[in-house]
Formats: C-alpha cells, sequence, structure tokens
C-alpha cells in the first residue's frame, strides 16, 4: 500500500505568509508542524515512509527533503509543470507499478487539518480495503457545515456494506464546485458530502479509468511508463507535459466514473483554505480572539479576531472581526469574511511585477 501526497499549489489565500518558495503545505500554519509534515506523520502508522510519494514541482523538491527526511529522496516526484491532479495522480500511478506492480494507492492532499488522525486512519483502511475488495474508486466524504461553492459534493447513494466498523456507500454522482442555490439544495437535501480530495484505488484501476475517459493523458502515460528509469524520462516527461491539457480527477475521471464507493470522513477535517478557515479551528479566549502560536498580542476591547505576529507585538484596541497577518516585509489586515479575496492581492502583486513580496 502507497501514500501519494499532492504537494502543488502555492496557496495565494496565505499571503503574505505564503509565496513562491514557500507554499502553504510548507509553512506550519495551524501548529509548530508544517501542513505536509502533519500530513505524514499522520499517515505514518499505517504506511512506511518508503511508501510514501510526493508529487511537487521543482521549485520545493528542495526544501520538501529537508523537511520530510524520513521520506527518501527518490519518492519526491517533480512534475515540469502544474497540470492539475489528474496528471499528478497519473504520473505516481506508473510509480507506484514500476516499484512494486498494482497496489492500493491512498492519495492525500499536502494541506489539510485532521482533529481525530485515530478515526481518520480507520477510515482510510476501511477505504483501502474496500478498493482492494471491489475494484473500486474510492472516496472520503465530509457531511456538510454550510453551503459552500469553493467544494465539490458527493452524492450518497445505497449503502453497500460495512468494512472493519465503516459504513461504505455507493456513490450516485460527484458535483464539481456548485453555485450558491445549487449547494443549498445539495446540503439541504442530506444526501451531499464535501468532496475531501482523498481517493482510494489499486494503481490499475485508476490507470484503466484514465484510459477510459481521458485518452489524451493516457497516450502521455504510456509514452512516460515505457521511459520511466531510463536517461531519457525527465525529457520525455517535459515533452508530456508540455501538451496535456489541465484537468483534475474529479472532473476528468470521477465524475463520469461507476464503480465508486464513499465512506464518510467524520474526523475533524478542514482543507484549511483561508485565514477565516483558520479562526474557525483556533482556540480561542473569552472574547473570541485567536493568536497563532508564537505570535504576541494584546486585546483590549477587541472581538472575534485573529492574529498572526512572531516578530512584532500586536496591540488590537477597540476593534472586531478582523484577520492580522505580519512578516518580515508585509502586513495584512483584512476582514474576517473576506479572506477569499486575498489572492486577488497576489493577482495585483503579479501584474504590476513587484515580485520580492512574492
Amino acid at each position: 500500500m502507497y501514500a501519494v501526497i499532492m504537494a502543488g499549489g502555492r496557496g495565494a489565500r496565505f499571503w503574505p505568509r505564503s509565496r513562491e518558495k514557500k507554499p502553504k503545505h510548507l509553512l506550519d500554519i495551524v501548529g509548530t508542524r508544517t501542513m505536509i509534515q502533519e500530513t505524514v506523520d499522520r499517515i505514518k502508522p499505517l504506511i512506511a515512509p518508503k511508501n510514501i510519494l510526493i508529487v511537487t514541482g521543482k521549485k520545493h523538491a528542495r526544501e520538501l527533503i529537508r523537511q520530510l527526511p524520513e521520506v527518501f529522496a527518490k519518492n519526491i516526484i517533480i512534475e515540469p509543470e502544474g497540470k492539475n491532479t489528474a496528471a499528478c495522480i497519473g504520473l505516481a500511478a506508473l510509480h507506484i507499478q514500476k516499484i512494486t506492480g498494482d497496489d492500493i494507492m491512498i492519495v492525500l492532499p499536502s494541506d489539510h487539518a485532521i482533529g481525530y488522525p485515530d478515526k481518520y486512519r480507520a477510515v482510510i483502511s476501511a477505504a483501502a480495503q474496500t478498493a482492494a475488495q471491489n475494484n473500486a474508486l474510492v472516496t472520503i466524504g465530509i457531511k456538510p457545515t454550510s453551503p459552500h461553492t469553493g467544494f465539490g459534493y458527493v452524492e450518497q447513494g445505497e449503502l453497500s456494506g460495512q468494512v472493519s466498523g465503516e459504513e461504505v456507500f455507493r456513490v450516485l454522482s460527484i458535483r464539481e464546485k456548485p453555485d450558491f442555490p445549487q449547494a443549498q439544495t445539495f446540503v439541504q437535501s442530506g444526501k451531499f458530502y464535501w468532496n475531501s480530495g482523498m481517493f482510494i484505488w489499486k494503481t490499475s484501476a485508476i490507470l484503466m479509468e484514465i484510459a477510459r475517459w481521458l485518452p489524451d493523458l493516457n497516450k502521455g502515460l504510456i509514452k512516460i511508463e515505457k521511459a520511466l528509469g531510463s536517461d531519457k524520462e525527465a525529457a520525455t516527461i517535459r515533452g508530456v507535459y508540455k501538451r496535456l491539457s489541465s484537468i483534475s480527477i474529479d472532473y476528468g475521471v470521477m465524475e463520469k466514473a461507476n464503480n465508486t464507493f464513499m465512506l464518510k470522513g467524520d474526523f475533524g477535517w478542514s482543507d484549511v483554505g483561508s485565514w477565516d478557515a483558520v479562526y474557525e479551528i483556533s482556540a480561542k479566549d473569552d472574547n473570541g480572539n485567536a493568536v497563532t502560536t508564537g505570535s504576541s498580542v494584546i486585546f483590549e476591547d477587541t472581538e472575534n479576531s485573529l492574529v498572526y505576529s512572531p516578530q512584532k507585538l500586536v496591540a488590537m484596541v477597540g476593534v472586531k472581526d478582523l484577520i492580522v497577518v505580519e512578516t518580515k516585509n508585509a502586513l495584512l489586515i483584512c476582514k474576517k469574511g473576506a479572506s477569499q479575496d486575498i489572492k486577488k492581492v497576489v493577482e495585483t502583486l503579479e501584474a504590476k511585477k513587484i515580485k520580492k513580496y512574492l
């Protein structure tokens, strides 16, 4: 059994902490360990580090090797450019097949928070058994707490049975990021779950579905498979990636596949998708204020605010509903509830080519 951790992206919503050289998953956003370190720590009791693969870009590989000494350097798979999750997963599946032949592959995002890791491992283990027994594609659904438009949704079908005490359901449909009225309908129905982005399947099963639904990607993977381990590997991967369309595994495969199952992820999940999400999962004082580890803050007549400031003392006086993030060369002050729009700041910096803040 292998774990594949997808460590791409840059986490623009976490500016000014998240930068091109150190995106969200390489930062200690919700604890003293970085998010990818916590991801590896959580899965290690199930999967030995030698069976953990990480897919990333070239600019982050060295930092990943530094942060994760227990993971073999050869297990850091470098994509020449980001082409979304379908290509990432297909490439990792080829590597696993070259190492061991057909095996169970657990696909995990690198930047999620889990409140109950023991329960998480129990669900992942049951999902792996489900994938093996049914030669199926398995996903983990999260019970929604709001009609969130930033998540995909999984429609729960009939109960298929239980595996190691965990209920397994057929999947009726997978819907990517709906508009708000549709998200409301999904949540009110009680039959839809947030798509966690965690997937479990045999390498042969996902490669077969890619061949069925994404023929262009499949052709590229066939070329890469022939070159793996040779002196032509890097050049072949670069050539294939240049011609690939960017498509997620959700759009490309999961929305169309038939033999799909879901287990419920009732283990304190958060995708930690914004500073607002950090506030939601942080410990708070009697006035609803949260302070990240290592920050120095004085609150006077202040409510429902979040502060990150490890380098300077911050005094908050007579304010409420603010997010304050201080770094060496930038300061963010944001109204709570608007942190999704921080990416617009990054877009402005890019447009003006102000690289020192990126």
